[in-house]
C-alpha cells in the first residue's frame, strides 16, 4: 500500500475525482468557497453607518443654505444668509437674544416636563387597570382632538397674561401627545413575557417594573418627541398672542417693522433648539433602550 502512493501522486487523481482537486491548489488571490475574498485580496470595507449619516446631514444642510441663498438672490423676499447673521450678531449684543431664547426655553422646558411627568403615570395607570382605562380614556381623547391653541384664549380670560397659562398649555400639548404613545406601550407588551413571568412565579408589582415598564420604554420616548414638537408650536403661537419677550413675540414684532431677518434669526433658533432637544431624546433612548434589537 506504501508503495502505491507515490505513483498515484504521480499519475493525478483517480478516476471520478473532482475537477477542483485535479487542478491543485489555486493561488491566494482567487476567491474561496461562496465567492468569499480569498487571503491574498485585501476586503473593501464599508464606511459606518454614523459616519455616513453625519455626512449626509452636513450635505443635506449645506445644499440647504444655498438654496436659501439663491432663491434670496433671485427675487425672493428672503435675506441672505450673512444679514441673517448679521442681525443674530446685533441681537446678541444688545441682550435681547439671550433674554428671548431663556424666556422661550424655560417655558418649554417647564411644560414639557411636567406634562411628561404626568403623562407617563397616567398613560400606565389606563394601560394596566381596566377602571382607570374607563374613567381616563374619553377625556383624554375628547381633549386630544381639541388644539391646545383653541383653548389658549380661554386659558387666558381664566389665568391671565402672565407665565402660568403660557406653561400651561404646553403642559396639555406635550401631555396629550406622551399620554397615548404611553398608553399604547403598556396595552402593546407581549403577553407571552407576561405569562412567563407569572408562571415564574412574578407577582403583579414585579411584572409591572420588570417586563412593563422596559418594554414601553421606546413607545413613551416616542410620545415625548411628539409632544416636544408640539410645545414648541404651542409656545410660539402663545407668545404671539400675550407675551412680552420671547422668540414668538420677537418675531411678532418684526413682523409690524417687515423685519425679515429678524424674523429668520427666530425661525432658526425654535428649528436648531429644537433638534438639540430632540437629539438628546434619542441620545435617552439608545441608552434606555439598548437591549433592544435594531437594523
Amino acid at each position: 500500500m506504501t508503495a502505491s502512493t507515490p505513483r498515484l501522486a504521480r499519475n493525478g487523481p483517480p478516476p471520478g475525482a473532482p475537477a477542483a482537486a485535479a487542478a491543485g491548489p489555486r493561488s491566494g488571490r482567487d476567491t474561496g468557497a461562496a465567492g468569499q475574498p480569498g487571503p491574498g485580496r485585501p476586503t473593501r470595507r464599508r464606511p459606518p453607518a454614523r459616519t455616513l449619516l453625519l455626512v449626509l446631514n452636513a450635505c443635506s444642510i449645506v445644499a440647504g443654505v444655498a438654496i436659501w441663498w439663491i432663491l434670496s438672490l433671485n427675487g425672493f423676499q428672503f435675506p441672505t444668509p450673512p444679514e441673517v447673521v448679521e442681525k443674530a450678531v446685533q441681537l446678541g449684543r444688545d441682550g435681547l437674544l439671550r433674554q428671548d431664547v431663556l424666556a422661550s426655553l424655560g417655558r418649554v422646558l417647564t411644560g414639557f416636563l411636567l406634562g411628561s411627568a404626568a403623562a407617563i403615570p397616567v398613560g400606565f395607570l389606563m394601560g394596566w387597570y381596566t377602571v382607570a382605562r374607563g374613567l381616563f380614556e374619553p377625556w383624554i381623547q375628547f381633549f386630544r382632538t381639541i388644539p391646545p391653541l383653541a383653548l389658549l384664549p380661554l386659558v387666558l380670560v381664566l389665568m391671565g397674561i402672565g407665565e402660568l397659562p403660557k406653561v400651561f398649555v404646553i403642559f396639555l400639548a406635550a401631555f396629550l401627545a406622551c399620554v397615548i404613545s404611553t398608553y399604547q406601550g403598556v396595552v402593546s407588551v407581549d403577553r407571552t413575557l407576561i405569562n412567563a413571568a407569572r408562571v415564574l412565579g412574578a407577582k403583579d408589582g414585579t411584572i409591572f417594573v420588570r417586563v412593563v415598564v422596559p418594554a414601553s420604554t421606546p413607545f413613551i420616548l416616542v410620545g415625548m418627541r411628539v409632544g416636544l414638537g408640539s410645545a414648541w408650536a404651542t409656545l410660539v403661537a402663545a407668545e404671539l398672542l400675550a407675551a412680552q419677550v420671547g422668540l414668538g413675540y420677537r418675531m411678532q414684532q418684526a413682523q409690524l417693522y417687515y423685519d425679515l431677518a429678524t424674523i429668520f434669526v427666530g425661525i432658526i433658533l425654535i428649528g436648531v433648539l429644537g433638534l438639540v432637544m430632540d437629539r438628546l431624546l434619542l441620545l435617552a433612548e439608545s441608552r434606555l433602550t439598548g437591549w433592544q434589537e435594531r437594523r
